[in-house]
């Protein structure tokens, strides 16, 4: 078993024990089962993911509204959705 120090702050460290403390377990006990279960949930042999990007858009058509009724079109939505906050 390997032995290391790790820097904590106060307000951790006093969380950490008093957990520690309600399941009956030491300090560092704790810390290992905190450090087994972050590396389970974060792989080091899996691919990393790639980052997010935003989808292509979608050809939807031509608007069915002429530019001018834009504005009135919109107030109604918010209207209808109950939305009079503008």
């Amino acid at each position: 078993m390997v032995r290391t120090q790790v820097q904590l702050p106060d307000i951790l460290y006093a969380r950490a024990k008093r957990v520690a403390e309600r399941q009956e377990m030491s300090l560092a006990e704790l810390v290992r089962r905190g450090l087994e279960h972050m590396v389970r949930v974060y792989r080091s042999d899996e691919d990393p993911v790639p980052e997010w990007q935003m989808p292509d858009g979608v050809a939807l058509g031509d608007f069915r509204a002429p530019v001018s009724d834009w504005r009135e079109l919109g107030s109604a939505s918010l209207v209808a959705d109950g939305d009079t906050d503008q």
